[in-house]
């Protein structure tokens, strides 16, 4: 399989979150990679925007750009497609070609994004 991104990587705070979600939603592994492969390749690689990313704009920093996924689809979620509830947050540096993963939620259990973590990780 050819590499969409020149690197794709993970903050230890994310593979920390996503081994939690792991648990109750097995195909946790498998449903990223087609995240990456079909939503982040159409968003930054194609030019398409079909809202399932949105750019967290009110974080006062210019770069890199921070997205919050709102259609993830799960498998372990039977029937509801790309409105499954997971919702992953993830830095993009176009320059670098370069994606990193921030955070991954179950939004049952939590609402929002831990801003404190983007903040903390990408304020200069």
């Amino acid at each position: 399989m050819p590499k969409i991104f020149s690197e794709v990587r993970r903050l230890p705070e994310f593979d920390k979150d996503f081994n939690r979600l792991q648990k109750k939603f097995r195909t946790l592994e498998e449903d990223l990679q087609v995240f990456i492969e079909r939503q982040l390749k159409l968003l930054h690689k194609l030019g398409q925007d079909n809202r399932g990313c949105v750019r967290i704009s009110d974080l006062d920093m210019p770069y890199p750009h921070i997205y919050k996924a709102r259609k993830f689809a799960c498998k372990s979620l039977k029937g509801k497609g790309v409105a499954s509830g997971i919702r992953v947050i993830y830095a993009h540096y176009p320059q670098e070609d370069v994606i990193e993963f921030i955070e991954i939620y179950y939004k049952g259990n939590k609402e929002n994004e831990n801003r404190d973590r983007i903040l903390n990780k990408y304020r200069t």
